[in-house]
């Protein structure tokens, strides 16, 4: 593990310790300071965060039920590995859950949260004119949309499991994943039909663009794939 890896804040209670230990480690793993594969020592961990074992199973236990970590027979516990079937599953599943919380979004979404959209939407554009947009939209810009429409949802089920099940894993590959898969300008025209459907009360519409949206990434993503598989078999026929 990352030997610059720092101490949580405000770990002087036991609550207190695994929940900003929980919130540490996930931020740790998705940004990769803490690299996929690497195995997870107990007594390492206890000891750089001057913490009991109690409190910091129950976060290791929290991760792990985000699927961040997992438990191999004989191995123990290290952090996930991305492969391209993980991938592509992750996103089919998140074409039909985040569809599907659209279509809600458009029949239950309030004033204020359209609005706050267009503003959200309005500076993810000034930023991508400013900046380089790919690397915005690789951590954070593109999640604070879905994030928000999902909520507009209003289905406890679909937020639980995108907002909690399923948010860190694709945090963690959109932060750790090539630029090269970035498309910062397309996502923010096809972010801003999403929102015209939603706040015309499109439900239908609204559920197909958002389907077809994730549906580019993850075509993009398949095309990554192969093309890394193409560079590997090249290098190993050399």
């Amino acid at each position: 593990m990352n030997s610059e890896l720092k101490k949580p804040a405000n770990s002087d209670k036991e609550n207190t310790k695994s929940e900003n230990l929980t919130e540490y480690l996930i931020e740790a793993i998705v940004e990769g300071q803490i690299a996929p594969g690497s195995k997870i020592s107990e007594p390492e961990l206890a000891k750089r965060f001057e913490v009991s074992r109690g409190p910091l199973r129950e976060a290791l236990m929290r991760i792990e039920g985000l699927g961040l970590i997992e438990r191999i027979p004989h191995v123990g516990a290290r952090v996930i590995q991305f492969s391209s079937e993980k991938l592509v599953e992750l996103y089919a599943v998140r074409e039909a859950l985040e569809g599907m919380a659209a279509r809600l979004a458009a029949r239950n979404i309030t004033e204020i949260e359209i609005a706050g959209l267009e503003t959200l939407l309005s500076t993810h554009s000034a930023h991508i004119d400013q900046v380089d947009g790919a690397s915005y939209f690789h951590q954070q810009g593109d999640f604070d949309f879905h994030y928000r429409i999902i909520k507009a949802s209003r289905n406890s089920q679909l937020v639980s499991l995108l907002c909690d099940e399923l948010y860190h894993l694709l945090r963690m590959y959109r932060y750790q994943s090539p630029r090269a898969q970035s498309r910062p300008v397309e996502a923010l025209d096809e972010h801003k039909f999403i929102l015209q459907a939603i706040r015309n009360r499109d439900e239908e519409l609204a559920e197909m663009l958002m389907r077809r949206h994730i549906s580019r990434s993850r075509r993009l993503i398949e095309q990554q794939i192969l093309y890394s598989n193409d560079l590997d078999s090249q290098v190993g026929d050399k």
